[in-house]
């Protein structure tokens, strides 16, 4: 079972920041994942939510401010006074952490809430320049971002990401078509998953934090897990 650290090393570090992603770089693990949206001025930033609210001692909707403007608020201090300075990342200031390395990078297209015309064609753009075409995985609770990968590069993974079960999912991933599904936890040990990944499916499990969890996705053979806490979970599979 494979890990990727959830928005960089998350637990220990503010999240989707550099010092989060450097920091899951010096983890033996396999991948980390990390979300994009687009700037007013067409910029790919990694944040996970709509807003910088949360994570930012600033406000306001990231597709409302320009790159230049999103620099000028903090993202570390809500974590932590030790992370005070951070700045919010561009998509390509990540991706060269990783394009001289083996680990895989788990795009999320935050594209489900608002439509961001063009991101999945941007976030190529960038990926080829880095010449990591065959590293990265580019996924979306948007279906019809993931498709528009599929069209765009069909030699790129993407994903299909659900929140809760579906039926029939197997037919319904070929539809899109998405290389893989990845599901949230709950849904993960329900009959329909199970029996996706009977018929060969590439199943990736968000978020598991904690051991028991970890066991039971262990067993049913799931490919890989999202974690906030990737070295919990390395010593936890060192002793598999």
């Amino acid at each position: 079972m494979k890990i990727f650290a959830h928005r960089g090393y998350s637990a220990k570090y503010p999240e989707n920041t550099l010092a989060a992603f450097r920091a899951a770089a010096h983890l033996p693990i396999y991948g980390v994942e990390l979300d994009v949206h687009l700037t007013k001025d067409q910029q790919m930033v990694v944040i996970h939510d709509e807003t910088i609210d949360r994570t930012s001692n600033g406000s306001g909707f990231v597709k409302d401010m320009t790159l230049e403007e999103l620099r000028k608020f903090d993202y570390g201090s809500w974590f932590s006074e030790e992370f005070s300075g951070e700045k919010i990342p561009t998509l390509s200031e990540v991706l060269a952490i990783f394009c001289n390395t083996n680990y895989r990078v788990n795009i999320e297209l935050k594209s489900d809430i608002f439509v961001y015309v063009g991101l999945e064609k941007l976030v190529l753009q960038a990926v080829k320049s880095f010449d990591m075409m065959e590293q990265v995985i580019l996924s979306s609770f948007d279906h019809e971002a993931v498709a528009r990968v599929a069209r765009l590069n069909p030699m790129v993974e993407n994903a299909a990401l659900f929140a809760n079960g579906i039926l029939n999912i197997t037919d319904y991933q070929k539809s899109i078509p998405a290389k893989s599904l990845h599901v949230s936890l709950p849904s993960a040990v329900r009959k329909p998953i199970l029996e996706a990944m009977q018929e060969g499916a590439i199943v990736r499990v968000y978020t598991v934090n904690e051991i028991e969890h970890a066991e039971v996705l262990f067993n049913i053979g799931v490919d890989a897990i999202f974690t906030d806490e990737p070295e919990r979970m390395l010593a936890f599979l060192s002793g598999k």
